[in-house]
Formats: structure tokens, sequence, C-alpha cells
């Protein structure tokens, strides 16, 4: 699937990618219904169709991931209550090993993740990827998601690197769509991002299920015209 000779830099998504997106669909279809429907005094099932909708108007807009907007509009601490939940946090299966090959291999490696700072912080806190990170680049800093042109236009300008030798994974195809666009050469996208849930199906991109499909070679020198953080 990959020539990782012609790879020079490796944009890594968070949740559903390198995290089991389990722990966010668990919060925010069950925990978080449950909590406000406590709070509340309503029904559980009543509340969780009203915040679906809630939720599905803001899709692939920044509000759609941000802590401190869904904080405000439901009057509730969203990273608290997060916090309740975090054993679930957890990472995919050959995550570490992957990571551990990239660093060794001198490619430059970022997350990139629409994720809210918070929730970052949080994720960080139970499973620590940052020592094999250069950089975690949150679009919030950006201020458009990835589903967003801007971000990439952004986010290039600031951090630099060729998109023709670039690698970005991620499970949501709206946000590969808008990566290919800007020109990124090689995307693949997951199988199961969520470990219960169902393998999808149709996928417009080269798919895996899990990262040893794509191991870097054991020994890899520094890959042509590689660098590591810059801009």
């Amino acid at each position: 699937m990959l020539n990782w000779h012609d790879i020079d830099t490796v944009l890594l998504d968070m949740d559903g990618t390198l995290l089991d997106l389990h722990f966010d669909n668990f919060f925010w279809l069950r925990h978080l219904p449950r909590r406000y429907a406590e709070q509340h005094g309503l029904p559980e099932e009543e509340v969780r169709e009203q915040l679906l909708q809630r939720f599905e108007s803001e899709r692939g807009s920044l509000n759609w991931y941000c802590l401190d907007y869904w904080s405000g509009q439901l009057d509730m601490d969203i990273a608290t209550l997060k916090s309740e939940i975090s054993h679930l946090i957890a990472l995919r299966p050959h995550v570490a090993q992957f990571l551990q090959r990239l660093k060794h291999s001198h490619r430059r490696c970022l997350l990139v993740t629409n994720a809210h700072r918070d929730s970052v912080n949080l994720k960080m806190g139970r499973v620590d990827l940052r020592p094999w990170l250069d950089e975690i680049i949150i679009s919030h800093d950006y201020g458009a998601p990835k589903e967003d042109p801007g971000f990439w236009q952004r986010f290039h300008t600031h951090r630099h690197f060729d998109p023709h030798r670039t690698l970005f994974i991620d499970d949501t195809e709206a946000v590969l769509s808008t990566a290919q666009a800007f020109g990124i050469r090689h995307l693949i996208t997951l199988a199961q991002p969520d470990s219960r849930a169902p393998r999808r199906k149709q996928l417009r991109f080269p798919v895996i299920h899990h990262f040893d499909e794509i191991m870097p070679p054991e020994t890899t020198a520094r890959a042509p015209g590689a660098q590591k953080q810059g801009g």
C-alpha cells in the first residue's frame, strides 16, 4: 500500500485513528445524555434524541468539536464529565509499535486533531503519545476544522511540509477529501475507528484495519529530503 521511501512527513489524526473512538462515542451518545437527564429530571432517551439533533446541527464546524461551546450550550462542565469515564481512553492495536518505528525512521510525525485542547490533555494524561511526536497540531488554534480548506492553508503556512511526500491517516472521509484537494498525496482511513462498532464498508480511500498493515521497515534510514519540525 505504501512506499515509505516516498514519505517524509506523517500526519496522524487522534480519535478513531490512534485512539479507539469508543470513548468519544460512548461519551456523546451515552454518558452525556445520562448526566444531562439526571440534572434536569428528564427521560434519558428523550434527552438523547434532543442532544443528537443539536450536535448534528454543528457537524463539520469547530463548534462540533469544541468543549467550551457545548459547556456553554448545555450549562455543564464537559471536560469534567469526560474525565468521569477516562478509563475508557485506549490506544488502537499496534499504534505504539507504529509510532516507535516512525520515530526510529526519523520521519517527521505530527498529531493533527480537531479535538479541543482540554480533550487532548485528558487523553495524553491517560495514553501519552507525546514522546513519539514532533508536535501536536490542534485545529482550534487555526480557527477552522480539518474539513475546511482554510485549515490546511494556514497549517501549511506555519508548519511547512511537502504535500506530495506526506502521508495523512484519518478516520473521517470528509477530512481526507479536503486534504486530498489541498494536494496531500498519501491518504489512508480506518475500517473500524470504534472497536465496539461494525467495520465500515464502501470507503472512498485506501483502508486499513490496524497499523500493522502499514508498518514502516524496522531499519529505515532517514528518507531523502526528510526534515524535523520546522516553520
